[in-house]
């Protein structure tokens, strides 16, 4: 029997090269000697670890798992909870997809191993071979965070980075296309990849329609409704979308992807300030031509202001203010929290050239994700979303959430734009019998509406525990009557509500947690699931705090068992958050 051909000790590489060199020609010729064929084998494996709080980084990693495959390499798609940092010594070639959530945080399924990973005696990783790719957001100031620190945490641990680190600001497609390229070349076979690659237009026949975010479906608004009453400082609607004819099927815990449209009257004020009519002509984001109102009005974000817009507002005046403005950092982070486009151009009489001017550093329009609040058993052919309007004065102004405002007071007879995301990180629990606690005060009651729906549709015996909370109970309890409907059922076995303002002293769901630490942690004891959604950086912290200390004072467990007994639950899927 012949042997194999093999790179030299003297050869001009290094010892990772020679070896990735010696596994690629020892695939190839055990191809040719088993089969005859050319083809190379799939010779290096590749892990893929993904950090993901609504499913995104997960449907990246399992893409990036196609286009590997296609690069005869071997991957392997992994939920980063499921990996040790003990696993990562001995992993050879890896790529780590994240986004980035809270306060610049890692997602809940990433943190173990992003703790260890930072931990003062974390052990080097020399040999391993890396890539990283971050999701974000580039309006939140910790852009990226979670994916930069495990990058240079990476390198400082002594792993080889392979291919440049990329984030991605909102849709991932385009600079994901170009990380991923850089990558096959890197572990496996570019030129393979290519060849392989599929048809784009095959590809859509074969899979039929299909509706995402590059290709929503246009929707019929059925309903708008304010579900707080009078007296409230709130508008909290609950709104209800047909999908008739979209095929488009859902799961209690997925979002609705919703394009929105920036308000009319802020649109033509933007265009009067800066100069312009509203029928000149301009450049989409596609690279189209098109009128400038269109242009503003569902293409660009204009409700956030930016660092590049405000200094392309300072390159075309040379009012002193905006001058002092952006030369100094920290002046520049003053101004812009809070403001839209309009501000600058209103405040300091900003002229624009041309149309192109005004456009050129405008960030695309993006769609916002809102949980689902009905259960498709309960309502087929319909979604429903629980929105909070958003409206406030600052600045001498009065701002508004460009989507809450849209679906709040949209028109019945004008589509809106909708697409289906996934979250298989956020799903009810298929055991009937066990016991749920669900924790939602505001609008993250949301998926909690819809879990209850599909709990009493599958006629679910399991207990069922909900902790609500908001400011005042006669106005802002929403869905009370669907909710009572429940207790008197007994769908809904025990209810604790927070109403903040209805005392002297603030109550929160937090403190309802806490004085009900027996019953929770019993609950937990038989089995009893964890959900928790709503805003990420106050309330999701302040109820895992409490849950840490339901389980010390009722289980008798000291802080460092007790964060065990936590983590515990998050590895069975027993802990799971839809948070933002």
């Amino acid at each position: 029997m012949t042997s194999a051909p093999f790179i030299p000790e003297t050869a001009p590489f290094t010892e990772e090269q020679r070896s990735w060199l010696n596994g690629y020609l020892a695939g190839l010729f055990s191809s040719d000697s088993s089969s005859g064929s050319s083809a190379a084998a799939a010779t290096t494996p590749v892990t893929i670890l993904f950090g993901s709080q609504t499913g995104t980084a997960e449907g990246v990693s399992k893409k990036a798992a196609k286009a590997l495959k296609a690069a005869n390499c071997d991957p392997k798609v992994v939920d980063m909870g499921d990996c040790s940092i003990d696993d990562l010594k001995s992993i050879e070639n890896l790529l780590l997809i994240t986004s980035t959530y809270g306060e610049g945080e890692p997602p809940d399924n990433a943190m173990s191993l992003f703790g260890a990973l930072m931990a003062e005696g974390a052990p080097t990783l020399e040999g391993l071979n890396f890539a990283v790719l971050g999701l974000g957001d580039s309006s939140y100031p910790d852009f990226c965070k979670c994916s930069k620190d495990l990058d240079a945490r990476l390198e400082a641990l002594g792993a080889k980075r392979v291919a440049a680190t990329v984030e991605c600001d909102g849709d991932p497609d385009e600079p994901y296309a170009e990380w991923i390229a850089e990558v096959q070349a890197a572990l496996g076979d570019a030129a393979a990849a290519s060849a392989a690659a599929p048809d784009a237009d095959e590809e859509s026949e074969d899979e039929g329609p299909k509706f995402d975010q590059k290709n929503p479906y246009a929707a019929k608004l059925l309903k708008s409704e304010n579900l707080n009453k009078q007296g409230s400082s709130k508008a909290t609607h609950h709104v209800e979308i047909s999908l008739e004819g979209s095929g488009i099927e859902y799961e209690v815990g997925d979002a609705l992807g919703v394009w929105p449209e920036n308000n009319a009257h802020l649109v033509d004020e933007i265009i009067e300030a800066a100069g312009f009519t509203p029928d000149e002509l301009t450049q989409f984001p596609d690279k189209s031509e098109g009128q400038l109102f269109d242009a503003l009005h569902f293409h660009y974000d204009v409700s956030v202001l930016t660092e590049a817009f405000l200094r392309a507002c300072a390159r075309l005046t040379k009012d002193e203010t905006l001058q002092e403005i952006v030369s100094d950092d920290v002046k520049i982070a003053e101004y812009l929290a809070g403001r839209g486009l309009v501000d600058p151009i209103v405040d300091f009489g900003v002229k624009f050239p041309t149309t192109e001017y005004l456009i050129a550093p405008l960030k695309q329009l993006k769609p916002r994700l809102y949980s689902i609040s009905s259960s498709p058993k309960a309502h087929p052919g319909e979604v429903h979303l629980t929105v909070g309007k958003v409206t406030y004065d600052l600045h001498g102004r009065k701002r508004m959430g460009v989507c809450s405002t849209y679906l709040a007071d949209h028109k019945l007879d004008t589509p809106v734009k909708v697409y289906l995301h996934s979250n298989k990180a956020f799903r009810l629990t298929g055991n009937d019998d066990a016991p749920a606690i669900m924790i939602g005060p505001g609008t993250g009651i949301a998926p909690f509406r819809a879990f209850l729906e599909e709990r009493e549709a599958r006629a679910a015996k399991g207990k069922n525990w909900l902790f609500f909370g908001d400011q005042h109970a006669s106005c802002d309890f929403l869905y009370e009557d669907q909710i009572g409907k429940w207790m008197k059922s007994g769908l809904l076995t025990k209810l604790d509500t927070a109403f903040s303002r209805d005392q002297q002293e603030k109550i929160y769901v937090q403190d309802r947690i806490v004085e009900n630490a027996a019953e929770f942690y019993t609950w937990l004891e038989e089995g009893g699931c964890i959900y928790i959604c709503g805003d990420a950086s106050r309330m999701a912290k302040d109820v895992d705090k409490a849950i840490h200390t339901v389980v010390e004072i009722a289980g008798g467990k000291s802080p460092e068992d007790a964060k065990a007994y936590v983590e515990a639950l998050k590895k069975e899927k027993r802990y799971l958050r839809d948070v933002y």
